[in-house]
């Protein structure tokens, strides 16, 4: 088992010497955190958000452009709301769009190559072991499990289906017609806790207070009129909108993705909790981008934080690194100071494996 294994990395362990890097100064923004409350009434799953359990939730923010800042805001709206219970975990999505258009009816097709909403779920915010759901307007769905992401040879399988799936559509407008002036579209989607608890390594349902790491994605393509429907402009790309900026344009960067706390407490009680090993976890993922920069130019990982360009932050909640490498893998490591005085030992490796040792 993957869990059970132990790295031996043989290389020297370095001590940091060298001056904080710039960019490192200042603490990157936590990423975008919701509450999810427990449902007070029975849901319906038919792509409406009329229930009276919606109704009691919260919606996000707007979603912005994958890139965060980076790209002006998105022209059309979307935002989502979260619920649970014993058996589910619900997910509302309102999605703004004048020109309704799908055309993939199989299942698991890649349905990013219609205009689409996403879900990406990381249980135990590890970057491994994640699962993936696609929807597009006519309600087709392409779900998949990745071991580990694409950036670190990850392969998806397409054969796992989330068991018990329960989906629905509501268009606010006619779909493939070009002429009249849609609204948009509504997604409801409830995920058994028994298909996604397959592989979370932890509590499916979540106990109360449990952070789950989430994102969503609407791809939307530029579309023009053709004989009374829609055809994709050509040379052009699609857009991507998401619920936590990536801040590069690529989804299978986990540790980027948003925070769900789930919550027992009546709706509005709960105050989102940041992750209190966020600094750990972006420096660490600092050292792990600069490691795989650094193998690209020289065939190698670094051994000691100098070659690399990085050190600490002058926050002083993170101390004692070390970084170590053999061949064709490594390891980095950091303390993290919490605030009730005791510590974290975090580590991340060359398949950006992240976790508490």
């Amino acid at each position: 088992m993957r869990w059970g294994r132990r790295w031996l990395l043989a290389a020297t362990v370095s001590v940091l010497v060298v001056t904080p890097a710039a960019w490192l100064e200042t603490p990157a923004a936590h990423p975008r955190g919701y509450v999810a409350y427990r449902a007070t009434s029975p849901l319906t799953i038919d792509g409406s958000l009329d229930d009276q359990a919606w109704q009691d939730a919260p919606w996000s923010e707007t979603f912005v452009d994958i890139e965060g800042d980076a790209q002006p805001r998105p022209r059309l709206d979307t935002r989502v709301k979260m619920l649970w219970d014993a058996d589910y975990f619900f997910v509302g999505a309102d999605l703004r769009d004048p020109h309704l258009w799908a055309t993939l009816t199989e299942h698991d097709a890649v349905i990013f190559h219609d205009n689409d909403f996403e879900v990406f779920i990381d249980p135990n915010g590890d970057n491994h072991e994640y699962y993936e759901l696609e929807l597009n307007a006519l309600g087709t769905t392409w779900d998949l499990l990745l071991p580990k992401p694409y950036r670190d040879d990850g392969k998806a399988v397409n054969g796992w289906e989330i068991a018990g799936l329960k989906t629905g559509v509501r268009l606010n407008g006619t779909l493939n017609r070009s002429d009249d002036t849609d609204e948009g579209w509504s997604v409801e989607l409830a995920l058994p806790w028994r298909a996604l608890g397959e592989l979370a390594r932890r509590p499916s349902p979540p106990d109360d207070g449990d952070q789950w790491r989430v994102n969503f994605s609407r791809v939307q393509w530029q579309l023009t009129a053709a004989s009374g429907g829609y055809t994709k402009v050509p040379d052009t790309k699609e857009h991507n909108w998401v619920w936590s900026p990536q801040n590069v344009i690529n989804m299978h960067r986990p540790e980027r993705w948003g925070y769900v706390q789930f919550s027992t407490a009546a709706p509005g009680e709960t105050t989102f909790r940041p992750d209190p090993s966020w600094p750990a976890r972006r420096w660490l993922h600092s050292v792990y981008d600069a490691q795989i920069a650094y193998r690209k130019t020289n065939g190698r990982y670094a051994t000691a934080f100098r070659e690399l360009g990085i050190s600490l932050p002058s926050d002083q909640v993170l101390s004692a690194p070390s970084v170590s490498a053999a061949g064709a893998l490594f390891e980095a490591t950091v303390t993290l100071g919490l605030p009730d005085g005791t510590s974290e030992r975090w580590t991340i490796r060359q398949d950006s494996l992240i976790r508490q040792r």
